[in-house]
């Protein structure tokens, strides 16, 4: 009885350290994992000196994640190409069956661009800076995780808000969405003019395959560079038929904006097979600032839609 009413307690406070754990890590097999791994540690504790269990938690997946943050530091070093956050995608209409994991895009701070910055940082300022400001954890709290003075991880939170100060604000989703919708509109037309026009003066694209598949290697900045390196793409990958759009491409929500799921196919006779990737936009003054490919199949186990592995 005792047992199966902590991990209902425990299954209560799921969402909260998922939460706490991708924006810590920017991986959902990472936060998952973490996750899961602060229940094993709940339950070896000695739950008797637990005064405030939601709090206990948030601090060990706290110590989890700079464990794994570190870890990640030491792999990007040989990685292949530029680095994104893993992204979760689910679909635009709220599902029937709640997934703890669409929970975790609801608030702003986990928008993609905001998640590309907290990549940026070193692991001591992303865990000051996302504990303290992001889940309201007392600066002495984290000292202890960190092994510094409180004054000092203040100081880490203090540079890292600067970091996140550098983006453009999120803006409303109806914003968004047109803003979107008129760039793939414009791509779906093939016009470089109209591609142009849809982009900010200081559009950035970033992509990540990690080795695996075509994408930009570096991040391409300007709107005709950003334009002609889509259209390229695009004719490259043999999607000049507007027919084949409704099988290929599906609007989604990633990280809780408007974004586009590209489903896996197979090779035909006119067109070389392509993987499945993601795309996300980050909007600005009504143009399309940022555009992020992620290509990599490692970082497809967010993708939480019904069927999505049928197509």
């Amino acid at each position: 009885m005792v047992a199966a009413l902590l991990a209902d307690l425990f299954e209560s406070h799921r969402p909260h350290l998922l939460s706490v754990a991708y924006r810590l890590t920017g991986s959902v097999t990472d936060a998952e994992d973490a996750v899961q791994e602060s229940w094993l540690r709940l339950a070896t504790a000695a739950q008797y000196e637990i005064e405030d269990l939601r709090a206990w938690l948030t601090t060990v997946v706290g110590r989890i994640c700079l464990d794994r943050l570190r870890s990640a530091a030491v792999r990007r070093e040989t990685y292949v190409g530029q680095w994104l956050p893993e992204p979760i995608v689910t679909a635009p209409t709220p599902s029937t069956t709640p997934d703890p994991l669409a929970a975790v895009v609801r608030k702003q701070d986990t928008r993609f661009a905001a998640m590309i910055v907290l990549d940026t940082l070193t692991p001591p300022q992303r865990v000051a800076f996302v504990l303290h400001d992001g889940f309201s954890v007392p600066f002495d709290e984290i000292g202890d995780i960190l092994d510094i003075s409180p004054e000092a991880a203040r100081a880490l939170a203090a540079r890292a808000r600067k970091a996140l100060a550098r983006i453009p604000e999120p803006v409303a989703d109806q914003s968004h969405n047109e803003a979107v919708q008129q760039l793939v509109e414009a791509m779906y037309s093939g016009d470089l003019d109209k591609v142009v026009a849809a982009l900010h003066p200081e559009v950035r694209t970033i992509g990540d395959a990690g080795g695996t598949t075509k994408t930009a290697i570096n991040v391409v900045t300007g709107p005709d560079k950003v334009a002609r390196l889509f259209l390229g793409l695009r004719r490259k990958l043999g999607f000049e038929d507007p027919a084949t759009f409704p099988d290929v491409f599906e609007p989604v929500l990633v990280n809780g904006e408007f974004g586009v799921l590209v489903h896996e196919r197979e090779p035909g006779e006119d067109h070389p097979g392509t993987p499945r990737r993601v795309y996300c936009f980050t909007v600005h003054e009504g143009k399309v600032w940022g555009i992020y490919d992620v290509a990599n199949p490692a970082k497809m186990h967010g993708i939480r839609l019904p069927d999505s592995g049928s197509r």
